[in-house]
């Protein structure tokens, strides 16, 4: 019998909705400034609200606070062998057959979905193709010789331009695994962060079982940032430098291995 194909690697970054940003605290006695009465008055009208709208709506965007300079808008990227795109509807099959493997939930908080709940999945997956606020979701499908072979994404965490951060998440089809694609996937991405997003750190985070995720992610350039506490989840993070020390590593490598076998 051959090889079972093995899950290459996977994170957990979702859209598991937007948190309110902290308000600014005031002086006693000091009177609030008319714009922070009304966005004041607005963020409790769709508090009370919310309850009549799925957990899935987020907040307008006029109350999520602080925004990155340049929003970040999905667009193919093309790499030596894959295309990320904004994902499709037309994509129902194929992600509702990743989407249901068991290799592919064991290590993320999704459920196993059926068809419908499947399809529901990846319209949202279609709407969110913008970076711009704090909490905003970017997810790109992976294409490979024409068909989609997992996700690839960003979550972004913090907008400062020097605190700015995104989580990365990634998720590839078991029957490509072993190639090498979620590296290239993901190296992508990560470029994105640091070159259009302007981000300072990127993170992934992983569960300590998922030893090929954690495997890709050091092979990445990653470096483990926190040790598991109440969450059993490590936290990951690499940088602009850390990821030109570790490509100028690789270069090394294959320029010593070149030499080494010459004739």
């Amino acid at each position: 019998m051959g090889a079972v194909p093995t899950v290459e690697g996977m994170t957990r970054a979702e859209p598991l909705g937007t948190s309110f940003a902290p308000r600014r605290r005031r002086t006693a006695g000091a009177t609030a400034e008319p714009a922070d009465r009304i966005r004041s008055g607005l963020a409790a009208a769709v508090h009370a609200l919310r309850p009549l709208f799925p957990a899935a709506v987020s907040r307008p965007r006029f109350l999520r606070g602080p925004r990155i300079e340049v929003p970040v808008d999905a667009h193919p990227i093309s790499t030596d062998r894959l295309v990320l795109r904004r994902h499709r509807l037309g994509d129902v099959e194929a992600w509702y057959r990743i989407q249901s493997t068991p290799e592919v939930v064991e290590h993320l908080p999704w459920p196993v979905r059926d068809r419908e709940a499947s399809r529901e999945h990846l319209r949202h997956r279609v709407r969110h193709s913008r970076l711009w606020q704090s909490g905003d979701f970017l997810a790109l499908a992976v294409e490979h010789d024409g068909r989609l072979v997992g996700d690839v994404s960003l979550h972004l965490r913090d907008v400062q331009p020097t605190e700015r951060s995104v989580e990365i998440g990634w998720v590839l089809d078991p029957a490509v695994g072993g190639r090498g694609l979620a590296s290239e996937a993901s190296a992508a991405m990560i470029d994105l962060a640091f070159r259009e997003v302007g981000a300072k750190t990127v993170t992934a985070v992983i569960e300590p079982e998922n030893t090929r995720s954690i495997a890709l992610a050091e092979r990445l350039g990653f470096l483990r940032a926190t040790a598991p506490r109440r969450s059993s989840s490590i936290t990951f993070a690499i940088t602009p430098s850390l990821l030109a020390a570790r490509r100028a590593e690789r270069v090394e490598a294959t320029h010593t291995e070149s030499t080494a076998t010459r004739p």
